[in-house]
């Protein structure tokens, strides 16, 4: 069983900062060639040029991803640096908390825009390539030619009133990876998704300094006792990309520290 994806292309969006980075730098550093995709193009870029490229593993790519200009010329982009495309990871996502009893939010619209819908357009316009390229090169067989690693959470599962719109988006993509994982499948494109919490993600690090008292409440509800950093998320998703994980698909691996298994409902799930 290989978990390897040296020599691999990926896409990873919301690579500008938490766990977006912290993955798009764990591929590169096993050695995959990697688009990084953010719409903060100063950040995005400021990253890219800290990380040492002598192998021209490295692309940037910034712009809105909730624009279908912008998924077309994210994928050619990819395609014209590398060649093909072997992995995506959606790991774009932003968090906003809801009034449930405002009819006039429009927080549930926005992250489902963000989180939900963005992801699918994507895997849908890169699933396109990944079949095109593998009937141009007659790749036959029970080979797998790609991999969709969606990121969610485990606010999917939990209930918070405060973070119902950032609930049902991530519900919604758990759901979409399980129906694209199906659709998929004939044409040998794995689709999963990691649901994580309890870990130092972009969302969390702000909240975190918002709201007193908060890392311990996550530290007592988590049973491992302890906030892991974005890092710890980077080996699940490598496993799900690799050839390892070759015979899996539409499943949501949790990474939480155990946390789903005593979460209390006062406790926001980031």
């Amino acid at each position: 069983m290989s978990l390897s994806i040296q020599g691999k292309t990926a896409i990873v969006t919301g690579a500008a900062n938490g766990v977006g980075l912290a993955i798009a730098r764990h591929f590169v550093d096993r050695g995959a060639n990697v688009m990084f995709a953010d719409r903060d193009k100063a950040r995005l870029l400021d990253e890219c040029g800290e990380i040492e490229d002598d192998k021209g593993q490295i692309r940037c790519f910034a712009g809105d991803l909730r624009e279908k200009l912008t998924i077309e010329n994210l994928v050619s982009a990819t395609v014209d640096a590398f060649d093909g495309i072997d992995i995506l990871v959606n790991a774009s996502r932003q968090l906003l908390k809801t009034d449930p009893l405002d009819p006039t939010d429009t927080s549930i619209e926005t992250l489902l825009d963000q989180n939900m819908f963005t992801a699918l357009r994507l895997s849908q316009a890169v699933a396109k390539r990944m079949i095109s390229r593998a009937e141009d090169e007659e790749r036959a067989g029970d080979a797998i030619i790609g991999s969709i690693v969606n990121l969610s959470s485990i606010a999917a599962r939990r209930t918070h009133p405060e973070l119902m719109g950032y609930s049902i988006a991530a519900a919604a993509l758990d759901q979409a990876t399980r129906s694209l994982a199906v659709a998929l499948a004939p044409h040998r494109i794995r689709v999963n998704a990691v649901a994580f919490g309890s870990v130092m993600s972009a969302s969390l690090k702000s909240a975190l300094t918002e709201t007193e008292g908060l890392r311990e409440d996550i530290r007592q509800c988590t049973p491992m006792g302890r906030i892991a950093s974005a890092r710890e998320v980077t080996g699940a998703v490598q496993f799900l990309a690799s050839e390892g994980a070759g015979f899996i698909t539409g499943e949501v691996l949790t990474v939480d520290g155990g946390r789903t298994l005593l979460d209390s409902a006062s406790i926001a799930a980031h």
